[in-house]
């Protein structure tokens, strides 16, 4: 239950009275006005502040008020005359309720004036629009959806707690109006959906409510219809010029909040676990979207387990820079690649899925500038590439370790582009072809020495995938089934 804020501030001016005469002093009453009669809000919201105003001219001595014919407070008074600023935070108890306020001001003579007000609490919203970023810690709670109104940022210092199946809506818009969420270097979050109670992050055009996984009315496919979610750290990044910090893709020059990069590696944005990302990658310029999880510079102490990306005009994850590794992760249906990795980023990616890429299943970039930390890897993943454009994208200098991965429903045309000429490995490949196709016309510069050819369903490497059972939309709608 939320905690009330009742607040009762005095400030008093004090009148000289001068008198040259002995006569008795008349009985001059008490009044009090500001006050309304009525008023009505929501459980969760606050009434005010509204000012009230008391007058004695033979000198006021107290207030006093009850809520319900309870006490609240009485505060001393001086003076002739003073005001005072009410305001009230209804909680969920008193949610249907008229709750009765009484307000009695006495003077030095013992005269008496009341005033009444009446609050009627509606029921606490399930819906609502978040329209300003967030500065403080938050919480948004289980059974509610919040709408992102705009571009959203939890800045340096604020950290945002979402509790497990709350539901995120992102309105509709385009260019420097695309609808985000922003976590900020130096900012958290710490999203923990469960198994059973994943958080959704969507478009407000899903009608998907709390408790549910499927959409009701939006298909898997459909992308662009708003950004999607971005975290920013302070760990290192190869960037060009040798730059120590740079400005995120798909938020504007403008917005310091997209600032990413820095020297610590071990940094902490916070926790994600159990999160479908679903519908986004709105465009904020020619060839700038969104990505579904962008992961700028984010440090090794961030959790990021059980997340799912779902028609995302863009990419699906990209990784720029960084140490921050992923485990337990599904891409389905991208606009662009499902899995992007730049600037030299040095974790790990375990345990994945990739359904239809929309151009390729890796593109996998290597550094920009000097620094290099060794190779981040990526293992144990299965690839249906249905109509993507192709398996993979490597730069000559793409420091990479990619090993145990499946590729099936491949198509003739679909390659596996090359191998870095650095010191990266490749290992432990396996594919079921298509008719009349061998491993080496997909498989180029050397990487068909480490893949095999396999029936379907016969693979020895790939995803787990019993986990994603239960909380993702491509396990629960079946997409799931053709994985062993």
């Amino acid at each position: 239950m939320k905690n009330f804020s009742y607040i009762l501030t005095l400030l008093t001016a004090f009148t000289l009275v001068f008198s040259s005469c002995t006569e008795e002093e008349p009985d001059n009453g008490v009044t009090i006005s500001g006050i309304p009669a009525t008023a009505k809000i929501d459980a969760g919201a606050k009434l005010g502040p509204v000012t009230g105003s008391a007058e004695g001219l033979d000198g006021l001595v107290s207030l006093s008020v009850t809520k319900d014919g309870a006490a609240l407070s009485t505060l001393a008074l001086t003076g002739t005359t003073a005001t005072f600023p009410f305001e009230y935070t209804a909680v969920a108890a008193d949610a249907g309720k008229n709750l009765v306020f009484e307000f009695t001001v006495t003077d030095a003579d013992g005269d008496v004036a009341k005033a009444t007000h009446v609050l009627t609490v509606g029921a606490e919203p399930t819906t609502i629009r978040v329209s300003a970023n967030i500065t403080a810690n938050t919480t948004w709670v289980t059974g509610k959806t919040y709408i992102l109104g705009s571009r959203i940022a939890v800045t340096s210092g604020a950290k945002l707690t979402i509790q497990k199946g709350v539901i995120v809506k992102g309105e509709a818009g385009t260019g420097a109006n695309a609808t985000a969420l922003v976590i900020a270097r130096g900012a958290q979050i710490d999203a923990q959906g469960t198994a059973t109670e994943p958080i959704v992050f969507t478009s407000i055009a899903d009608e998907i409510a709390p408790g549910q996984v499927a959409s009701p009315n939006l298909t898997p496919d459909l992308n662009g219809l708003w950004g999607g979610l971005i975290i920013l750290g302070k760990a290192k990044g190869s960037f060009g010029g040798n730059a120590s910090e740079v400005q995120i893709e798909g938020i504007p020059a403008s917005d310091i909040n997209g600032l990413y990069g820095g020297t610590d590696d071990a940094d902490n944005s916070g926790i994600l676990k159990y999160v479908s990302i679903r519908h986004g990658g709105a465009n904020i310029g020619e060839g700038n979207e969104i990505n579904g999880l962008t992961l700028g510079a984010v440090g090794s102490g961030t959790v990021i387990e059980y997340v799912e990306i779902i028609g995302n005009q863009d990419d699906g994850i990209e990784w720029f820079g960084g140490t921050v590794s992923v485990k337990n992760a599904i891409v389905w249906n991208a606009g662009d690649d499902a899995i992007d990795t730049d600037q030299a980023w040095n974790g790990t990616l375990d345990n994945f899925i990739v359904i239809n890429p929309g151009d390729e299943a890796f593109e996998l970039d290597g550094p920009e500038g000097d620094y290099i930390n060794g190779n981040h890897k990526i293992l144990n993943g299965s690839v249906k590439a249905d109509n993507g454009q192709g398996l993979a994208d490597l730069d000559n200098n793409t420091n990479v370790d990619l090993s145990k991965v499946y590729f099936f429903n491949v198509k003739a045309g679909q390659d596996y582009d090359q191998l870095p000429t650095v010191a990266a490995t490749t290992a432990s490949l396996e594919v079921t072809l298509p008719t009349g196709v061998v491993v080496g016309d997909l498989f180029k510069g050397g990487s068909s020495a480490f893949t095999t050819a396999v029936a379907a369903k016969a693979n020895t490497v790939g995803a787990d995938k019993s986990k994603f059972t239960g909380w993702s939309w491509a396990a629960v709608s079946g997409a799931l089934a053709d994985f062993k």
